[in-house]
C-alpha cells in the first residue's frame, strides 16, 4: 500500500510539472483560482466567528 502511495505521488508530481511546462499561463491561472478560493473560505470563517461574537 505504501508503494502505491509513492507511485501515485510521483505520478501527480510529474503531471503537475508537465502541466506547468506545457501551459504556464493556465497553471498560474489555476493557482490564482485556488488562492482566491482559500481566501474567500478564510473570509467566510472570519465573518462567521464575528457573527458569533456579536
Amino acid at each position: 500500500m505504501a508503494q502505491a502511495k509513492k507511485v501515485i505521488l510521483y505520478a501527480l508530481a510529474v503531471f503537475v510539472l508537465y502541466t506547468i511546462i506545457q501551459s504556464p499561463e493556465r497553471a498560474a491561472e489555476l493557482v490564482q483560482i485556488g488562492f482566491e478560493g482559500i481566501s474567500s473560505a478564510a473570509q467566510a470563517v472570519g465573518d462567521f466567528m464575528t457573527a458569533l461574537i456579536t
